[in-house]
């Protein structure tokens, strides 16, 4: 046998030798994968005929549905293919039935309907860009057209956004209701849907400045005191955006890692936990494996610890589609599905 054989032999075996060992250090945790199945089988229960997911006492339908929608759609599921495929074309085209002629998402009754807003671009943004029936998607980018127009009317003069619509209540903007427009904007530009370069100049421009000296974001332009909920979302809009290495990012960040971080926090019982974690696993995501693996280790125990044993998690006073929504969101960031999500 010559040595040019043996040689590529011996390479043959050692790749093949390497592989599994690859693999498997890529592979999910079983528990991880066992709690996502649970939550999202717990999920597609929950939801109504109708299409739809509510909070307790019947509110946030819109929002709740655009979360829950997106948890399935990380799983890899779409309108046609997949596991939940049933659910999500339920809940697409239940959005679709709240897209008003002035391009709100939502109702005009619900005194939080941004929220739905923002949350429902994102989510439709991600379908449109695997939708294959032409007709469908037609109607999508119609609905998403008219939604961008209406965030960009509801935005105030300062560059955020309230619980409704400036036209509504043109004096009042604040941080959280900011960062779903972000978000949902960068959805649909990453679409394809033409969003003009303004309105994210001047969210991002808001978020700037509604940072604190010591890196924290407050709830409002007016003030309300540094929040780390409020801040590791605001981090994950900006990364959404394209501020990866600003002085601003970079000050937000060391104060999420003072008071976020798994292990280093020093304000443990800040409220919103789910809502803080959605948004800064992004972030630990965008950073790449050292950071992600590291987090997720630790985060990903707390979130498993705490699961009921009806798939769900029974932590907040919305009710249990809210956490369980991006909790499940979490665990499933790395299957890398969404573009919203991506590296």
């Amino acid at each position: 046998m010559s040595r040019t054989v043996i040689a590529v032999l011996m390479t043959l075996v050692v790749s093949l030798t390497t592989l599994p060992a690859a693999a498997a250090k890529r592979k999910k945790d079983p528990r991880v994968v066992q709690s996502v199945n649970r939550a999202l089988d717990y999920l597609a229960r929950e939801q109504r005929r109708q299409g739809y997911w509510e909070a307790n006492g019947g509110q946030y339908r819109v929002a709740m549905t655009a979360l829950a929608g997106n948890a399935l759609l990380c799983e890899g599921s779409t309108t046609t293919r997949g596991r939940y495929a049933k659910s999500v074309r339920l809940a697409v085209d239940y959005l679709m039935e709240m897209s008003r002629p002035n391009g709100l998402i939502g109702f005009k009754e619900d005194y939080h309907y941004t929220y739905g807003h923002g949350f429902s671009m994102l989510f439709l943004s991600q379908v449109f860009g695997e939708e294959e029936d032409v007709e469908r998607r037609e109607e999508l980018k119609k609905v998403l057209t008219r939604a961008v127009a209406f965030s960009a009317q509801a935005q105030t003069s300062r560059g955020g956004w309230g619980y409704v619509s400036a036209k509504d209540q043109p004096n009042f903007d604040e941080g959280s209701t900011c960062i779903t427009q972000v978000q949902g904007l960068r959805a649909c530009r990453n679409a394809g849907i033409a969003v003009p370069t303004e309105i994210i100049e001047k969210a991002i421009k808001y978020i700037q400045e509604c940072m604190t000296p010591d890196g924290g974001i407050q709830y409002s332009i007016r003030g309300g005191g540094a929040r780390p909920p409020i801040t590791a979302a605001a981090v994950a809009a900006m990364f959404n955006a394209g501020e990866y290495e600003s002085k601003t990012v970079e000050k937000m960040m060391k104060y999420c890692e003072r008071n976020i971080d798994p292990g280093k926090t020093t304000s443990r019982f800040f409220g919103h936990w789910h809502y803080t974690h959605y948004y800064y696993a992004q972030v630990k995501y965008r950073l790449g494996d050292d950071e992600w693996n590291k987090y997720f280790d630790a985060v990903s125990k707390e979130i498993l610890r705490k699961q009921s044993a009806s798939g769900a998690w029974k932590e907040t006073h919305i009710g249990d589609v809210y956490p369980t929504a991006m909790n499940t969101t979490i665990l499933q960031l790395d299957n890398g599905y969404l573009p919203i999500y991506q590296r």
